[in-house]
């Protein structure tokens, strides 16, 4: 690397710190520069095999309940829902948090959770925004183009674990373009592909363990997000659609999934 600005900038593009503008252009400059495509290979090797010889514990059962009930009273004072932590992975955290609460009040150390737990979520969409932002760059924003969901399910099969369901919502306004495979933290996500006059609308299948603070529609990058639960299955709708059609999208879906 020529610069310790580069050299950074390389690192956060491998860790998905980056926004989707800054994301995109660092790639661009990879691709051009054979030094910096050897470096970020090596730097991705070994995060990989830190993760697979330093495997995260997962958070025991007692600390975990303290943790929740701490969580619940600090939001039934600020009126809000309950919020959960979306992995395992933060297991680590919440027992290093809980060294902490022996220094510290216990409105301290929750609101330094809750300020983590934010932090999470925030990676997580920024992540699924710059997905969505880098298919709509390319040629065509699928890896299988059609309508026809009996043709995308099987699609699926070999690819994922567990197929996501395809509701045709055609005859709604919302015709089915095709499918692609999204990544998120190293984990192949199904990805549903709509689209509204001009718009394009990516629809992820998230395991239901992955949670969002409730919201009806949020903003981020100039793209409006919505998100839902249907059984093991979180949805999450991405467009540059207005919020208001995007919520009607999220409805039509979720009814037609559960026919």
């Amino acid at each position: 690397m020529s610069t310790d600005g580069q050299h950074l900038l390389l690192h956060a593009y491998l860790d998905g710190e980056l926004d989707s503008a800054s994301a995109i252009a660092t790639s661009a400059e990879i691709e051009r520069d054979p030094k910096l495509a050897a470096e970020l290979a090596g730097a991705s090797a070994l995060q990989k095999t830190l993760r697979a010889r330093f495997p995260l514990e997962r958070v025991p059962s007692a600390i975990a309940r303290r943790i929740d009930a701490a969580i619940d009273a600090q939001n039934r004072v600020l009126g809000r829902s309950s919020v959960r932590w979306a992995r395992p992975s933060w297991g680590a955290l919440a027992a290093c948090l809980l060294l902490a609460i022996s220094l510290s009040s216990s409105a301290t150390w929750v609101t330094t959770w809750l300020a983590l737990r934010a932090s999470a979520e925030d990676h997580l969409l920024g992540a699924i925004v710059d997905n969505h932002v880098r298919a709509l760059l390319t040629a065509k924003p699928t890896d299988v183009s059609t309508s026809e969901r009996h043709v995308i399910k099987p699609w699926f099969n070999g690819r994922i674990p567990q197929a996501p369901q395809v509701v045709d919502l055609t005859a709604k306004g919302f015709p089915l373009l095709g499918a692609r495979i999204d990544v998120l933290d190293a984990a192949p996500i199904p990805t549903l592909v709509y689209t509204r006059r001009l718009h394009t609308i990516s629809l992820l299948a998230l395991p239901a363990t992955i949670r969002f603070e409730r919201a009806a529609v949020r903003s981020r990058n100039g793209q409006n997000l919505v998100s839902w639960s249907t059984g093991t299955t979180r949805y999450v709708a991405i467009s540059d659609l207005n919020a208001e059609e995007l919520r009607q999208f999220a409805q039509l879906f979720g009814a037609g999934a559960s026919d």
